[in-house]
């Protein structure tokens, strides 16, 4: 189901683009942000949303790095490591570009109001500050880097929370996994699955050495899962 590229307006008047995927719905229909990693909004990250969007869900990929170099970047090109520089400020000044494209769904006749957020590596930290204070209904995280920084901003979240690694996870390291490990021992609504042998990337075909269709399957299964309890009529 192929999406098509729009443009989003930001609240300081600029526009950014955003890859919508808005599959034909007889009733409003839930959607789900993915918040991509550094190479922005490429071939693996479209074909995720597309994936997505056959469970009958909105999925929109907005281009999280337009303010310095726009658009897809190859896995080769050392610009994309540039972009996401300094890290935090980084994601901080993000946070404004998910809430903006939440609220341009809101502007669409299939949207029902509830959507989830999917960060991938760079992007993972958005599946728990897109609930904690972005206006979004849950997170789902897969390979997220930089998580650390951000095991914090669980508190007082009520949202449910997926977060998935590989225990190969270069940019998840073991206090990484035990940190979040304990705090879903503890939060109900904070689930948390590793996956032995798998690498960072594991959800990207264009990065062979790391793909795992296994892991990759499951987060798509436990992403559709997640989605369905914010819209009734999926399954």
């Amino acid at each position: 189901m192929p999406g098509r590229t729009r443009r989003i307006c930001a609240k300081g008047g600029d526009e950014f683009d955003c890859y919508l995927v808005t599959p034909e719905a007889e009733k409003p229909v839930a959607a789900v942000v993915l918040a991509s990693a550094i190479h922005g909004v490429d071939a693996d990250m479209r074909a995720i949303a597309e994936e997505l969007a056959t469970n009958g869900v909105i999925v929109a990929v907005p281009d999280l790095f337009w303010r310095s170099i726009a658009g897809p970047l190859s896995r080769d090109d050392q610009r994309a490591a540039q972009r996401s520089q300094p890290r935090l400020e980084q994601i901080r000044v993000g946070e404004a570009d998910m809430a903006d494209t939440l609220r341009h769904l809101g502007t669409l006749p299939q949207f029902n109001g509830q959507a989830a957020v999917m960060g991938f590596c760079y992007g993972g930290p958005y599946a728990i500050l897109g609930p904690k204070r972005l206006g979004y209904a849950a997170g789902i995280c897969c390979h997220g880097s930089q998580m650390l920084d951000y095991l914090h901003e669980l508190v007082g979240v009520r949202e449910q929370v997926c977060l998935i690694w590989g225990d190969q996870d270069n940019r998840a390291p073991v206090e990484v996994l035990e940190a979040y490990r304990d705090v879903a021992a503890r939060m109900a609504n904070v689930e948390v699955h590793i996956f032995p042998g798998v690498r960072h990337g594991y959800m990207m075909r264009g990065n062979p050495a790391a793909f795992d269709r296994a892991a990759r399957d499951f987060s798509i299964k436990r992403a559709r899962e997640v989605l369905a309890g914010l819209d009734g009529a999926l399954c």
